[in-house]
């Protein structure tokens, strides 16, 4: 078989996993040597590195000076579960979900918790849930940008500002890369394996004084695991926001996110990494608009996503063949450029509709981008021939 001709440039970096994604430009294990190795995560120097991170998360992301910022265990499943079990039950939930990570949420609300009055807003991949339709005298349980779908929600407009009932989203491949209205979100986790390209393990969340006073209010009626555990005595234990942990945390993870923190600075703070995150989906968007086997999976163009790409194949030659060979193809591609060193884990998530999906984060270069376009279509044609010849 004579496969198509290889493009002649290559991207310098091939990682564009959606999670964990690629460190930045430059990064190195020297960034990590003044990690405190070896010490007790509650004495005061280490304390005051955690607490230091807190604070420049706080700054970076432009907080609102009475939301309150804690590294938690367990990346972003962590926090959100924190959240989940430790806020819910006193009102009705709203739940969205429109792909693989959102719809996790529905099962702990409804099979785990097993709150009875609950309403599951859904949409298939590509669409989200009709925003209109969530009522805010509840609570409300959704993700900003939905990862595996690569569809998000467009802005915090639909979200109510007099709502009685908290907003609890799970923003991690948002932050650091999408203009997020603070003051709607009550409830906000992150981990620093994606938009910051950090080490995985740990989570970040962040609450706003509503969520604060739900904490010290209300007791759930199911038992809490200590790692879920955010109050003591009826009042919130401030010191979680001041640097102390539940457990013990990875201090080399944490001098990595650092240096991940000092490279959003380096780039020009919050509106940089925004910048270079949709500059890199822009390479995409501009390649899809002339290449006609490819859309996104996301309908709405004010939806798609500008760090988990996510892409169907739409090539009428293939749309008649069995479900096997045609659900293949995408991982196919995904497999050839990952056997070039070209691109590895494109293939779309594994509960997914079958596809292509290219992380754009911040931390991938834009040139980058630009390379793997034409290898893209090289692994197109390249399947598109092997197809032919095995028919």
């Amino acid at each position: 078989m004579t496969l198509p001709p290889k493009p002649a440039k290559r991207p310098d970096n091939p990682r564009f996993s959606s999670g964990p994604c690629t460190k930045h430009k430059g990064w190195s294990l020297e960034a990590l040597k003044g990690a405190l190795l070896g010490r007790n995560h509650r004495q005061p120097e280490t304390k005051a590195r955690i607490e230091a991170a807190l604070i420049k998360t706080r700054r970076l992301l432009k907080l609102p000076d009475d939301y309150r910022v804690a590294l938690v265990p367990a990346s972003d499943t962590g926090a959100v579960e924190m959240a989940l079990w430790s806020l819910l039950g006193p009102l009705g939930v709203d739940v969205l979900a429109w792909e693989a990570f959102s719809s996790d949420w529905v099962i702990d609300i409804v099979e785990q918790l097993k709150l009875s009055d609950v309403r599951a807003l859904t949409a298939p991949y590509g669409e989200l849930p009709d925003l209109a339709q969530v009522d805010f005298a509840r609570d409300v349980v959704f993700a900003w940008n939905g990862t595996t779908s690569g569809v998000r929600v467009p802005n915090a407009d639909w979200i109510a500002e007099d709502r009685k009932g908290l907003t609890i989203c799970d923003a991690t491949s948002a932050v650091f890369a999408q203009d997020i209205d603070w003051g709607k979100l009550d409830v906000a986790t992150y981990s620093w394996q994606k938009v910051l390209g950090g080490e995985a393990q740990h989570g970040m969340l962040i609450l706003s004084p509503r969520a604060v006073e739900r904490l010290e209010s209300y007791t759930p009626p199911w038992p809490l695991p200590k790692l879920f555990r955010m109050t003591q005595d009826g009042k919130v234990m401030e010191d979680l926001f001041e640097g102390n942990t539940i457990n013990t945390p990875s201090m080399l993870c944490l001098e990595d996110y650092m240096d991940a923190l000092e490279f959003v600075e380096s780039i020009g703070g919050l509106e940089g990494a925004m910048a270079r995150a949709d500059a890199n989906a822009k390479v995409i968007a501009d390649w899809v608009a002339e290449t006609p086997w490819v859309e996104f999976v996301a309908v709405d163009p004010a939806t798609r996503s500008n760090t988990s790409v996510c892409l169907k194949i739409v090539d009428p030659e293939l749309a008649g063949l069995a479900p096997e060979p045609r659900d293949a193809f995408p991982r196919h591609m995904a497999a050839r450029l990952k056997d070039e060193g070209v691109a590895h884990d494109i293939a779309s998530y594994r509960t997914a509709p079958p596809g292509l999906r290219v992380w754009t984060g911040s931390t991938v270069e834009t040139s980058d981008v630009e390379a793997l376009m034409p290898w893209l279509d090289w692994a197109f044609a390249a399947e598109k021939q092997a197809l032919a010849e095995a028919a």
